[in-house]
């Protein structure tokens, strides 16, 4: 994988984590309800638990493509199709969505640990997600190095965003511009998925 690719691979990841969303909510709330450490540990456990479906997603294609190559092409052309229509309806919606609200209540790090791991893997669309994002990439020549640094890649950009949010940005007003400014960061990322989905039809 060359350095462009991997360029845009980390460029869309960092849209995808900004994007404000349920995730963005949640270590709000926590932050916001408790402290910024415990926002702070619900961050690392939600970089933990995108990373594993990073990984496991990478796995899986990996596998795919060694033993049913024709299979792994539909699911990439899907994939391409997919994140079009991801972008389509980032454009759509640009700026909407749920508001976080703050709830007081008193938690351990255990506990504010279980909520940043729990949004991460109970959120079907980051599966979805990395499998139409990584279909476009992944292929027979990978090795394990670079799927470490690609797992590692989604995890650094996912933590350093989120323990941003908790100890640096949480209502700071960096953080407040980006609320502000959804709907040009939503456009933005719609228009970096449709151009990715729509690529994989021009190859």
């Amino acid at each position: 994988m060359d350095t462009s690719t991997f360029f845009s691979l980390a460029t869309i990841c960092v849209m995808g984590a900004i994007s404000p969303g349920p995730s963005l909510a949640v270590i709000l709330r926590v932050t916001l309800s408790q402290s910024s450490y415990h926002g702070a540990v619900a961050a690392l456990a939600h970089g933990f638990g995108i990373g594993l479906w990073a990984l496991f997603t990478m796995q899986g294609l990996a596998i795919l493509m060694l033993h049913y190559p024709s299979a792994f092409h539909v699911i990439a052309m899907l994939g391409g199709l997919y994140l079009a229509w991801l972008g389509i309806k980032a454009l759509r919606f640009a700026g909407q969505g749920s508001q976080e609200q703050r709830v007081v209540t008193s938690v351990s790090y255990w506990q504010s640990a279980r909520d940043g791991l729990a949004i991460a893997l109970m959120n079907p669309k980051a599966a979805l997600f990395f499998l139409a994002l990584f279909s476009q990439y992944i292929n027979s020549n990978m090795g394990a190095v670079l799927k470490m640094q690609l797992w590692g890649m989604v995890f650094a950009i996912d933590t350093v965003w989120y323990l941003l949010v908790a100890l640096l940005l949480a209502g700071g007003p960096l953080l407040r511009w980006l609320k502000r400014n959804r709907v040009w960061v939503d456009r933005i990322m719609g228009c970096l998925l449709m151009g990715l989905g729509l690529s994989i039809f021009l190859r």
